[in-house]
């Protein structure tokens, strides 16, 4: 059974940091995209960053510069690194894989092709 478990969200104060953590389980972690999206309250929910099995990724324009991605497959784990973060990033983040044990040499953005999702983990930046 595939299983992912986010934590690492909180409150923090505009230009502060948080990590957020992602445990996976269930499927051979080390192949497959994997991604973090976030849906803030009546808004669709959008994607923010995706890594592949090669550690290449890719950022939603809103956070590049900002958002680092990366995962350590030792620990099944993936992280959201967010720097210098602002009001319009609150939200519930969710991690997410797109297929198991299916290599990703490129990875993707689109909500659809994702199929396994975690609970989600709340992120509030207040000014």
């Amino acid at each position: 059974q595939v299983r992912l478990r986010e934590s690492g969200g909180g409150s923090v104060q505009v230009g502060g940091s948080l990590r957020l953590s992602c445990e996976a389980s269930g499927f051979p972690y080390n192949r497959g995209c994997m991604g973090w999206f976030r849906q803030a309250p009546g808004k669709e929910r959008e994607a923010v960053a995706a890594i592949g099995s090669a550690d290449t990724s890719g950022y939603a324009d809103s956070v590049k510069g900002r958002f680092t991605i990366s995962k350590d497959n030792a620990k099944n784990t993936l992280y959201l690194l967010m720097n210098s973060l602002k009001p319009e990033d609150t939200s519930i983040y969710y991690c997410a894989a797109v297929a198991t044990g299916v290599y990703c040499d490129a990875p993707t953005l689109n909500k659809y092709e994702y199929a396994h999702w975690g609970q989600g983990t709340q992120v509030t930046v207040s000014s």
